[in-house]
């Protein structure tokens, strides 16, 4: 057979400056490391940005199966609108521009510009995202300074807390629907507000039952990986 009928599913909490695709290829080349395979499949349930940590689910051999079930369910956050200028990535991947004015602290209007967001609403994904445009990554056009024009799409945000202690940081935990770009949340939440804001932090806690308290280092994931094959071999014949 060319794949294994074993799988596994691992929660993996992200680092920082790792991409989604880094952590899959880490666990793959362990995956097969251990059996030996030249091709094992192994897949994510929901990219997580470079710049963003928290919680990803690593899905390998059978049970990348399921990979479509869990990119559907809902996800929370925790993370940080810094307020008073915007960056083209929406987040610090990019230099911060347009710095405006910050509005003295009003706790009426923090709380306005939040519940605009709450529910169902529009949504635009940014210009700097793998959304397809024309068959090609938004983010691969925007680098080369073509102009994008990205298409709005619904998105349901259950709930959105913010925290202004830290002002002009602006804390915040949220639950929202698949296809929710934070990134964009906190652009607009700027624009509301009307100083701009960037998303200075971003940490997914959970995806539906799953919870990023039970998620595993990278290295702690390889070494589960490695020891789950490690004992199917020694019982079947892949």
């Amino acid at each position: 057979m060319d794949q294994p009928p074993f799988g596994l599913t691992v929660l993996v909490d992200k680092p920082l400056t790792w991409t989604s695709f880094d952590v899959v290829n880490k666990l793959r080349y362990t995956a097969k490391s251990v059996t030996g395979r030249k091709k094992i499949k192994v897949g994510h349930a929901g990219t997580l940005d470079p710049l963003a940590t928290g919680l990803l689910i690593i899905c390998v051999g059978s049970h990348t199966k399921t990979i479509n079930e869990m990119v559907g369910l809902t996800k929370r956050y925790e993370g940080t609108f810094r307020l008073g200028s915007t960056t083209p990535s929406y987040d610090l991947e990019t230099e911060p521009e347009n710095q405006l004015s910050i509005p003295v602290k009003d706790i009426d209007l923090l709380e306005k510009s939040a519940q605009l967001f709450r529910g169902d609403i529009i949504q635009t994904p940014p210009i700097y995202s793998a959304k397809k445009v024309d068959g090609k990554k938004a983010y691969l056009m925007a680098r080369k300074g073509k102009d994008i024009e990205m298409r709005p799409a619904p998105i349901h945000i259950s709930s959105l807390e913010i925290e202004v202690t830290n002002y002009p940081d602006i804390d915040f935990k949220m639950e929202c629907s698949k296809g929710t770009y934070v990134r964009s949340l906190a652009h607009d939440f700027g624009q509301a507000m009307g100083c701009g804001a960037h998303l200075a932090r971003l940490n997914r806690t959970q995806i539906g039952s799953f919870n990023l308290k039970d998620a595993l280092s990278i290295e702690q994931a390889s070494q589960f990986i490695e020891l789950e094959y490690s004992n199917y071999l020694k019982t079947s014949v892949i």
